[in-house]
């Protein structure tokens, strides 16, 4: 899942797709390099940041969705108000990527159920501008399941289908250092749940902290890209459905070793690993992607 920006404050570009035809041309540079989907954003959800108008959001994200679904893409829409997810599955996406999963707008988890789209369950306890104050657990990977567990039931009682909803543990949404390694660490536990999940660890800042510099101060964003590229490797390797990446190259080639290693882990497993079977499993990104929503690339 390729990051499309349409902000002025992003953390991770600083605004440089904040117009329309930067984005959108952003947006078909990360399909050429290998994207499968297009996340589509117009609020930043950095920590501290405000919020923006429902006006301006669908101003920003509207036109972007509406292009680039002309050219082809899959695209999702980054937000967290019903409104923007109605309109913009009206004009070509086909999947919701909530950070509040449904907490933030009552209206969200009917109009996922009337739409059909698919749906991002983020965990999520409070905006951008108070989240860091919600970083108390205590097993933050049991917490996080039991959460997410009452979010499925709220959706399924509103209407929507089990098959529509994917989960994501919330790296960086109220996690602000520590609480997120055990999570990735343990991220085959979130798998075994039974819901495709999604993994958002691009240049988020507890990478930031581990690439730290000599005196301490954390990585520049696009510093950490190095350190996203690895976390999608782990993450394909135990099961994710999909990562969520700010530069899209480099993870494309860490989702295909992520699917190599787990189909020789298979093909060890059933006692017929040879080089030359192994060399006949190449799996592409894409087809690895699509494994993973079926359960981990094999």
């Amino acid at each position: 899942m390729g990051v499309v920006n349409v902000t002025p404050d992003s953390f991770s570009d600083g605004g440089r797709w904040f117009d329309a035809d930067a984005a959108v041309a952003r947006g078909l540079r990360l399909l050429d390099e290998g994207a499968d989907l297009l996340d589509v954003g117009g609020e930043s959800t950095r920590p501290g940041a405000g919020r923006v108008p429902v006006a301006e959001e669908l101003a920003r994200v509207l036109p972007v969705v509406e292009r680039l679904t002309a050219h082809g893409a899959v695209v999702s829409v980054d937000t967290t108000r019903a409104s923007v997810a109605e309109q913009a599955v009206d004009r070509g996406a086909v999947l919701v990527n909530d950070v509040s999963g449904g907490m933030a707008d009552p209206d969200m988890a009917p109009v996922v159920a009337r739409t059909g789209a698919a749906y991002v369950a983020m965990h999520w306890r409070g905006h951008a501008d108070v989240m860091d104050a919600h970083d108390v657990y205590d097993d933050v990977v049991a917490d996080v399941r039991r959460e997410l567990a009452q979010r499925v039931d709220a959706l399924r009682a509103a209407g929507v289908d089990d098959g529509q909803v994917v989960l994501d543990p919330g790296l960086g949404f109220a996690k602000t250092g520590e609480s997120n390694w055990p999570l990735l660490a343990r991220l085959p536990r979130l798998v075994a749940d039974g819901y495709p999940v999604l993994v958002g660890a691009s240049r988020k800042r507890f990478l930031g902290h581990l690439m730290a510099g000599p005196d301490g101060t954390p990585a520049a964003p696009e510093a950490r890209d190095d350190a996203t590229a690895a976390v999608t490797a782990l993450a394909a390797a135990a099961g994710a459905w999909a990562v969520r990446v700010h530069e899209v190259a480099a993870s494309v080639a860490a989702v295909r070793v992520a699917a190599r290693w787990r189909a020789a882990q298979d093909d060890a497993t059933a006692g017929h690993a040879t080089a030359g079977h192994a060399t006949g499993q190449h799996v592409t990104g894409r087809r690895a992607t699509e494994r993973a929503a079926q359960g981990g690339a094999r």
